[in-house]
């Protein structure tokens, strides 16, 4: 199989090639770019072994790109990257590496390209293309990683314990890839990560979330996360998410399985956005429902209150899963706290006091908060369902005139403490924080509109009622 053709589109590879002539090495682009290639999908990842440095090589590629093409060394690792437009290539010597039990960091020494293909972690990732002159475009595939691509099969090329053994990561990876491809995952190799599951506990959480993130972003992320939970690796890495399964039933009553339902959301909120933290908010939006169930026999199970300790758990797992703890937990946050809102409106009559309420304390988010919610509508009757949509299409054409006439998103009372105090000749004091809090509750209320003028006389009348006169 030649793949001449295909590389033509990749002018870069032809200057590797090259490059890799007149320094008399061999050089051969392996891995996912030759998966990518034969999949027919975009990849702007290139990575090239060569027999010999791959630094080296690097460099000289470098020099005949131009002045403006730098090269990033990591030469702890015997690696090279250049970028090319959006091309990201990466060089490395073809190497052997051995693995110590306790460590995911391997002991390298220099090898064949049969030795970089053997410690590849699955089939469909050890192929190469090779870039020799005589040989230019032909395709070196040792474990029939094209038979695996035809069958959508993860497998790896050694046996799976040793694979899995020497870097636990590749269980996420293998899960990572069926879920991406939407592939199956071999049952020998299956089997090994259920066996080596608790190898996993050496992996750093950076690199685990960056796996897991991955899957997230998955077209059906809830395939993968199925995968995680057969397999044993979510009980270890995401046990909040294992307490939601199951169904407890008492006196003839049950609960719905939080488990599925939350998969369900998070495939749903996927038909709809690449957000990788939407998609993390569809995950937490029940995450407080095992610890706020309750059953009472009048009206069987509840969950009373789940969203705001729901909303507390979301720092304290991100913390733990080393993800962000900036603006995007926040934002998984407060969508947490608030997913329950859009819901309690869309099923009472709705009143320009609460929709106020839930514009300012959604702002910016509002839209994501509605794709949350309208994704959280799970049930098997279609009837139900359209009833749902159709009163949540109410509430967001209510919010949106509401938002138009009142611009009410990242909200502040256009009166201020200082104004305030100024106004009455008051010192800071607790009478400055009521009248503002009147002020903006009469805001929202729609006693007053949201304007300078109204709030300002509104002011006057409240500080008079507290015995307070205008300075």
């Amino acid at each position: 199989m030649n793949f001449k053709e295909q590389l033509s589109g990749y002018p870069i590879l032809e200057m590797v090639a090259k490059a890799a002539a007149e320094l008399d090495v061999e050089a051969y682009v392996i891995g996912g770019f030759v998966r990518d290639l034969i999949l027919k999908r975009n990849s702007k990842d290139i990575d090239i072994v060569s027999i010999g440095s791959g630094i080296e090589l690097a460099e000289l590629v470098a020099s005949q790109l131009g002045p403006d093409v730098f090269v990033s060394i990591y030469k702890s690792f015997g690696t090279a990257q250049i970028r090319q437009g959006d091309l990201e290539i990466e060089f490395v010597g073809a190497r052997k590496e051995s693995y110590r039990a306790d460590s995911r960091k391997p002991a390298v020494e220099d090898g064949t390209l049969a030795d970089d293909q053997n410690r590849r972690d699955f089939t469909i990732n050890a192929m190469g293309i090779s870039l020799k002159k005589e040989s230019f475009g032909e395709l070196i595939d040792p474990f029939d990683g094209v038979k695996d691509l035809k069958k959508k099969i993860i497998r790896t090329p050694l046996g799976p314990e040793i694979t899995f053994s020497d870097d636990p990561l590749r269980m996420m990876r293998a899960i990572r890839f069926a879920s991406q491809l939407n592939f199956d995952i071999e049952a020998d190799t299956f089997d090994a990560i259920v066996k080596m599951k608790d190898r996993i506990s050496i992996v750093s959480a950076e690199r685990i979330s960056d796996e897991l993130n991955k899957i997230i972003l998955s077209k059906t992320p809830s395939y993968g996360f199925k995968l995680l939970f057969h397999s044993g690796l979510l009980a270890i890495i995401f046990p909040e998410m294992i307490e939601l399964q199951g169904v407890e039933n008492i006196e003839g009553k049950g609960h719905k399985d939080n488990f599925y339902h939350t998969l369900q959301v998070l495939d749903n909120v996927s038909q709809t956005t690449d957000d990788l933290w939407l998609r993390w908010a569809a995950i937490l939006h029940d995450i407080a429902k095992p610890a706020t169930k309750k059953f009472d026999k009048k009206i069987g199970w509840s969950f009373h209150n789940h969203e705001e300790v729901g909303a507390r758990m979301v720092p304290v797992i991100f913390r733990r899963m080393k993800l962000p703890l900036n603006e995007k937990m926040r934002f998984v946050k407060k969508l947490v706290r608030l997913h329950l809102r859009p819901i309690v409106l869309s099923k009472e009559d709705i009143t320009d006091s609460a929709m106020r309420r839930l514009l300012v304390e959604a702002g910016e988010d509002i839209e994501a908060l509605m794709k949350l919610c309208r994704a959280d509508i799970t049930s098997k009757n279609p009837e139900k369902v359209k009833k749902y949509i159709s009163n949540f299409d109410l509430v967001e054409q209510k919010l949106k005139d509401l938002e138009e006439r009142d611009k009410l998103r990242n909200f502040q009372p256009v009166i201020t403490g200082e104004m305030i105090m100024q106004t009455f000749g008051l010192k800071p004091a607790k009478e400055v924080g009521i009248i503002k809090e009147i002020i903006r509750e009469a805001i929202l209320e729609g006693t007053i509109p949201n304007e300078y003028e109204a709030a300002f006389a509104f002011m006057v009348e409240e500080g008079k009622k507290m015995g307070f006169s205008v300075q």
